[in-house]
């Protein structure tokens, strides 16, 4: 709605997002209420009515069968997109660019706009076809409210994760960020979560030694199953190593971690003082952590919508939501049902 900027303010944008989920509509048509009841005024009003009256247009265009591929150059002109993507500075801007010129190329193959939707749609529906076993790769960020039945998290390497570059530019503030990361990765698994990291990485095009992650250590030992291949800490494939010590301490009377490459990477690190700062040692899982929530509550949450605190364990929450039906959801994801306009549509 406000992409590119149409002069809409937060207040603005908030009491658009506050009209469309009262009335269960869309943003478009949330904003045309507000903008008929005269509730948005100023510039953004100007602007806001322009882009609306664009729109109406642009779906006029499509049912008088208007040449699709001029239309679609018309609305990213009208709609002030590619000048965004041209005066955006920002190395992505380019690649931003070449892709809207490959979305008209490719308009270009098919007779109508018709035509090119069914293509797309039959893409997707192949992409997303859930008859046979796949794995859905993504960020952690973007694993925040989805679970799987398992999870695999790699590179948990100090310095790739935590981010030596967070560390070094905001300090404790930077770790704890990492941490809750690594707190959302882990939790994302419903039955089993594994954990690797690499004895050795190539980075640009060199072998570097890598340590393992601070947050591994801080993995309550009761809940953790080390697992070695052969030769990484003396032990069989599936050994699992002795509880007693760290996983640094451990991998210190490995053979593997005896070669003058890895001792030079111990002394440059306490000269350095690498991977610092350690001072938090929080552990990355609180098994003792209770919602605040009680079975019954109305919460919200910005993917799922409304729904009814139905079970808790710990931090997690049974929620039965009212259109997408029931979700286990961690607690820190949802917020009650009354503080909805809080978040950002």
């Amino acid at each position: 709605m406000n992409t590119p900027k149409r002069g809409l303010g937060d207040k603005a944008q908030q009491t658009i997002q506050m009209a469309a989920r009262g009335n269960g509509v869309s943003l478009l048509e949330g904003a045309r209420i507000l903008l008929s009841e005269g509730a948005i005024s100023g510039k953004g009003a100007g602007q806001l009515r322009a882009f609306v009256d664009g729109v109406d247009r642009w779906h006029g265009a499509v049912q008088a069968a208007a040449d699709h591929v001029r239309l679609a150059e018309t609305i990213l002109e009208e709609s002030g997109y590619t000048a965004m993507w041209q005066a955006d500075k920002t190395p992505e801007a380019p690649g931003r660019l070449e892709n809207l010129k490959e979305l008209v190329k490719a308009l270009e193959q098919f007779e109508n706009l018709q035509g090119f939707l069914e293509h797309v749609a039959l893409i997707m529906d192949n992409e997303t076809d859930e008859a046979g076993a796949k794995v859905s790769i993504m960020t952690l960020h973007a694993a925040k409210g989805l679970e799987f039945p398992a999870v695999f998290l790699p590179g948990w390497e100090d310095g790739l994760f935590p981010s030596q570059r967070s560390m070094d530019e905001q300090g404790l503030k930077g770790l704890e960020e990492e941490r809750r990361l690594a707190y959302v990765g882990i939790t994302r698994a419903e039955e089993l979560c594994t954990i690797s990291f690499a004895s050795n990485r190539r980075v640009y095009g060199q072998w570097q030694s890598a340590m393992p992650s601070r947050f591994i250590d801080e993995l309550p030992e009761e809940h953790v199953d080390v697992l070695t291949p052969p030769g990484l800490y003396g032990g069989g494939y599936g050994a699992a190593a002795p509880r007693a010590a760290t996983i640094e301490d451990r991998a210190m009377k490995a053979d593997v971690y005896n070669s003058p490459g890895w001792k030079r990477l111990q002394e440059n690190a306490n000269q350095r003082g690498m991977g610092q700062p350690r001072e938090s040692r929080a552990a990355v899982i609180d098994l003792k952590a209770v919602s605040s929530f009680t079975e019954g509550d109305r919460v919200f949450h910005v993917k799922f919508g409304y729904g009814t605190v139905e079970g808790i364990e710990a931090d997690k929450l049974d929620v039965e939501f009212d259109k997408a039906g029931p979700k286990k959801i961690v607690a820190r994801f949802v917020v009650p049902a009354d503080r909805a306009d809080d978040v950002p549509f």
